[in-house]
């Protein structure tokens, strides 16, 4: 599965997103985390196959989260589901 890689100053946190391509919140939380420069790792799930959904689908349910986008990951433990500036902020010290 390939991730695409997005640049940041705010390196200090493993950020990983699980994203659809034509979803508004999705692309809500992208922007946020481009305007305060943190560094991430994001995929949209709806532009993959059938066996890479799968995966995805797995990783986020043994991460304790619902099959909801979008879906981001902080650090390989807390997960975040939907656009929630407030969790962001506070999960990533913003």
């Amino acid at each position: 599965m390939q991730f695409s890689k997005v640049s940041g100053k705010n390196n200090s946190h493993k950020v990983t997103l699980y994203a659809l391509s034509t979803c508004v919140w999705c692309k809500m939380t992208k922007q946020y985390l481009n305007d305060n420069s943190v560094e991430y790792e994001f995929v949209d799930v709806d532009l993959l196959d059938d066996k890479e959904r799968n995966q995805v689908h797995e990783v986020i349910r043994s991460k304790g989260g619902e099959l909801a986008y979008p879906t981001t990951i902080v650090d390989d433990k807390t997960v975040i589901n939907g656009f929630r500036k407030d969790k962001l902020k506070e999960v990533l010290n913003l």
